[in-house]
Formats: C-alpha cells, structure tokens, sequence
C-alpha cells in the first residue's frame, strides 16, 4: 500500500515537472477577399467566430473597396496580397490594374486558367504567353495599391498558382518579396521559411473527401492528428456562403462552389473541429508568425 503511494506520488510529481509537449502550430488561410461580397462576409464571421485570423486580399477583385473597410474595422486580422493574372470564373470576371496586352483577352478580363484545360481550349496564360515585364508592372500595381489600403500587410500569396506554373513568375515574385519585405508564402521552398502545407487528410495519410461538411470536419480532424510536436503548419481554404450571389458562380469542373463554400465556412467554425484542435495540441497561429 505504502509502495503503490510513493509511486503515485512520484508520478504526480514528474507530471508536474516535465515540461509540456511544444504544441504544433497551424495558420489557417482565408482566401480570395475581396473576389465577393459573400466571400468577404464569410471571411469576417470566420475571423470573429472561427479558427482562422489570416488571410489573402485580391487588389483586382469587384468586392476589394468593401475587404478594405472591412479589414479597417479588424485591426488584429493578418493580411497577405493574394496577386492574381488570372480569373477562373464564369459570368464574374477581374481585369488587371495596368495595362497589359499579353495577360487579358479580346474584352480586356484576365485569362481563366493558369494551365492548359480541355473545357477552356487556347484560354491558359501558359498557352497564350506573357510578358514578364507587363507580369512585373501589374503585381507591383496590386502589391502598391494594398500598401496603401492596408497598412499592416505581412506577406505575399498567388493566386491559381502562378509561381508554381512558370519559374520566371516565381523569380519575380521573390524579388518583389525582398524588395517590399513582404515574404513570399506560397513559394515552392516554403519549408525553407520553417513551415508546411497540409491538406484535408484521410486515415492513410492521403488527402481525404471533403465535400460534405461532414466529411470536411473529419478530414481535417485527420490532418490535425497527423501533425508534430513543435512544427509550423498552413492550411488554406475559401470561405463564402451559399447565397444567390455565389449560385451563379462557377467553372467547368467546379460547378458547386456556393454549397461547397459555405461548407468550408461551417466547417471552419465548427465547434468540433476547436475540440479536436484542444485534444491534438495545436496552437492557432497567423501566418506571419510563421516567419
């Protein structure tokens, strides 16, 4: 009886002495505000009332006026510009700041894809060419004009993946990060900068279903499992709601976005998914504590 005690004790005492396992820390990205007014109202609610504080402004996008008064209103919100030469949706389209001839086409949008795509023959920047110069006077536009709007701006994103796409942008992009200190998230060396992406995640290690709001909690429960003690995370997605602004919106390939959003939306203030965050010992951070 006295051993089973002493041992007891002795096992309270190292519980309370060992230091406590470092938390892996994760930044959930918001992104696309500014693309829609949906988009931006699903942002704010989720920056008030969900798991994320981070997220990417599109200086080119209708709803950018309203994201500025928005995020005004939000000072501890961490914001990124989300630079975009392309615009994927139909019946709601972004032109560029400047001009620039080899990046729109006959009606002055951007182009819809970044890569060739069967459902938009002859319609990708990767068919059709640039100009790496028009590229260069149109990001910094974009990087310039949320500078000004936002003056806590932390980092840079790309939109459809354009660094990945062409190396020539990624260069660009980098020399841009330097010289605006502004560093560069979506770059393909990010594991340089100290953290990873993650992704919606099935038991296998695979990336798991995510489109039902059910099955987008528990893939991203899995992710948070999968994650080490005293690592640095990114996980993004986009917010909206399934409103009648968003239920005309879509691609060929992607034709339910508005449900699918407001999906992600529930799901990133789900109260079981904050649960699962307090039993995986994960640490919600901004992105620009990741640098």
């Amino acid at each position: 009886m006295i051993r089973r005690f002493i041992l007891s004790a002795i096992s309270l005492l190292l519980s309370i002495i060992a230091p406590a396992q470092a938390p892996a820390r994760l930044a959930v990205r918001m992104d696309d505000m500014g693309a829609f007014h949906s988009v931006n109202r699903a942002i704010m609610d989720v920056y008030a009332d969900g798991i994320s504080q981070s997220v990417e402004i599109m200086p080119v996008g209708q709803w950018y006026p309203e994201a500025v008064k928005m995020l005004a209103e939000a000072p501890g919100i961490d914001a990124g510009v989300h630079l975009a030469i392309t615009s994927e949706w139909e019946n709601a389209r972004w032109r560029p700041l400047t001009h620039c001839p080899s990046l729109v086409d006959s009606m002055g949008y951007f182009r819809p894809m970044m890569k060739p795509n069967a459902a938009y023959p002859g319609l990708s920047v990767k068919e059709a060419g640039y100009d790496i110069g028009e590229v260069e006077r149109e990001f910094r536009a974009q990087i310039e004009r949320a500078r000004k709007d936002v003056p806590s701006l932390s980092h840079l994103s790309n939109h459809m993946g354009s660094a990945a796409a062409f190396p020539e942008i990624d260069s660009l992009i980098h020399v841009l990060a330097r010289e605006y200190n502004l560093p560069f998230v979506d770059a393909p060396d990010k594991k340089i900068m100290g953290f990873s992406r993650v992704n919606y995640t099935s038991p296998d290690g695979n990336k798991g279903p995510h489109g039902s709001l059910a099955e987008k909690e528990e893939s991203f429960i899995n992710m948070l499992r999968s994650l080490r003690s005293g690592h640095n995370y990114m996980f993004l997605e986009h917010p909206a709601y399934d409103d009648s602004e968003m239920s005309p919106i879509f691609h060929i390939g992607n034709e339910n976005v508005g449900a699918d959003r407001q999906g992600v939306t529930d799901m990133l203030k789900s109260p079981r998914v904050r649960q699962a965050l307090r039993d995986c010992n994960v640490q919600l951070i901004r992105i620009s504590e990741l640098f």
